[in-house]
C-alpha cells in the first residue's frame, strides 16, 4: 500500500530580498527534496527556488500554475503525485500560500483527500503588519480588496469604521499597488478625524515603511505609496 505524499505551503519574501534573511532553513531543506510544485507563476517560481537553493536542478521541476484562470476540475490533478506517495510544494507570488492567495483552493481538496498539510514558517505581509500597528492583535479581521467604486468604497470604509468601534476589531484590507495613493486619500477623507490608520509597507525589505497615526495626522505626514505593497489597517477607539 503507498503512503500518501505531504503537500507543503512553502513561504516566499515579499520582495527583492535574500530569502535566507527572512526564511528559516527548514524551507530550504523542504525545497532541495521536492520535485513537484503548485505555483501561481512559474518563471517567478523558478527564480524563487534557484534563489534559495542553486544547486537544484531546473530541467527535473514539474511545476503545476493555480492562479484566478485555473479551472477548479484541474486541481485533482495537481494532487495527484502526493496520491502516488510524492511530496508536493505550494509556492505563492509572495508570503505565506493559502493567506489572501488562491492556494487555498488546493489545500481544501487536499483536506478532502486525507493528504497531511505541512505549513512552513515565513513572513506574511498581514501578521507583520498587525503586529507593528499598536491596533487589536487580539481580534481584527482581513477584508482583502475594497470596492473599486468611489461610493461602494466610501460606504464600505464608513461600515468598517463602525464595526472596528462597535466590536473593538481591527479592521485590515489591502490594494492593488499602483491605487496605494489613492486609497490612502480616501482614508483620511472618510474616516473619522480620530480614526487610527496603519500603513505598512514593503515589510521585510530595506524600504519599509510602517506607521499608525489617527487620520487628521496623515493629512499633514503624506507618504509616496505608489507601486509599493502595502497593507492598511483601522481602528475607531
Amino acid at each position: 500500500m503507498i503512503s500518501f505524499g505531504k503537500l507543503y505551503l512553502i513561504p516566499t519574501t515579499l520582495g527583492e530580498s535574500n530569502p535566507l534573511d527572512v526564511l528559516p532553513q527548514t524551507v530550504k531543506k523542504t525545497i532541495s527534496e521536492l520535485e513537484y510544485f503548485i505555483v501561481e507563476n512559474e518563471k517567478t517560481a523558478r527564480r524563487f527556488i534557484k534563489s534559495i537553493c542553486p544547486e537544484k536542478s531546473q530541467p527535473s521541476l514539474k511545476l503545476f500554475t493555480l492562479n484566478k484562470y485555473t479551472e477548479a476540475t484541474d486541481l485533482p490533478e495537481f494532487l495527484k503525485p502526493c496520491l502516488e506517495g510524492k511530496h508536493v510544494g505550494v509556492i505563492s507570488e509572495a508570503g505565506c500560500p493559502g493567506v489572501a492567495d488562491p492556494g487555498a483552493d488546493v489545500v481544501h481538496l487536499a483536506h478532502q483527500q486525507h493528504i497531511q498539510v505541512v505549513p512552513l514558517v515565513g513572513p506574511s505581509s498581514i501578521l507583520l503588519a498587525m503586529m507593528a500597528s499598536g491596533m487589536n492583535g487580539q481580534k481584527f479581521a482581513f477584508h482583502g480588496y475594497l470596492p473599486i467604486d468611489k461610493n461602494e468604497r466610501k460606504r464600505e470604509l464608513k461600515h468598517l469604521e463602525r464595526l472596528s468601534h462597535d466590536q473593538d476589531q481591527s479592521q485590515i484590507f489591502i490594494e492593488t499597488p499602483y491605487r496605494n495613493n489613492k486609497l490612502l486619500e480616501d482614508l483620511i477623507q472618510v474616516l473619522d478625524a480620530n480614526t487610527d490608520i496603519c500603513v505598512a509597507c514593503d515589510l521585510t525589505l530595506e524600504s519599509e515603511f510602517i506607521k499608525t497615526m489617527p487620520a487628521k495626522a496623515w493629512k499633514k505626514n503624506i507618504v509616496d505609496l505608489h507601486k509599493r505593497p502595502t497593507i492598511f489597517i483601522i481602528h475607531k477607539r
